[in-house]
């Protein structure tokens, strides 16, 4: 039973690992130009404060799966890593959400405000900063499956099924 909990958990680690890698390597490299009335325009995710937070936060939840699988399983850091696992679906959670927004008037834009759509000026952009979301959602629905699947693992025993 321990042995089949410690390969699950390290199969969602390893899912989260390369989802929030892949993520933050996909946002890194997105760019694109475009020439608007003679104009040249450039998109970088670094245009954004939301997608440098976008960023910064995959950054970090990568690192942290990282150090986590390093770790042996008989360690008592284990109850504070059931803690981070929360703090870091929470931290994927906002920012995805905050990219997203942003990523919407990109497509979108918002006439009330004025804001045109510019995905029809930069697709390849707007193309990345999708597979990156993508991947971040991923990432966060490892992690909230991690999380339920470590509150089962501390919980179980507390109540003890009775045949």
């Amino acid at each position: 039973m321990v042995k089949t909990r410690r390969i699950i958990t390290t199969l969602l680690r390893l899912l989260a690992l390369g989802a929030t890698l892949s993520a933050t390597v996909v946002m890194v490299t997105s760019h694109d130009s475009a020439d608007v009335l003679n104009l040249k325009f450039s998109a970088k995710y670094t245009n954004s404060p939301t997608f440098k937070y976008y960023v910064i936060a995959e950054a970090i939840a990568t690192g942290y799966s990282l150090i986590v699988l390093f770790l042996s399983s008989k360690s008592l850091v284990w109850r504070l890593i059931v803690i981070l696992d929360v703090v870091i679906a929470m931290l994927l959670t906002s920012s995805i959400s905050a990219a997203l927004a942003i990523a919407q008037i990109g497509k979108k834009g918002n006439s009330h405000a004025g804001w045109l759509p510019i995905c029809g000026q930069v697709p390849k952009f707007c193309d990345h900063v999708t597979g990156a979301l993508i991947a971040g959602f991923v990432a966060a629905i490892v992690y909230l499956v991690l999380n339920l699947y470590s509150l089962h693992a501390v919980l179980s025993p507390l109540f003890p099924v009775k045949p």
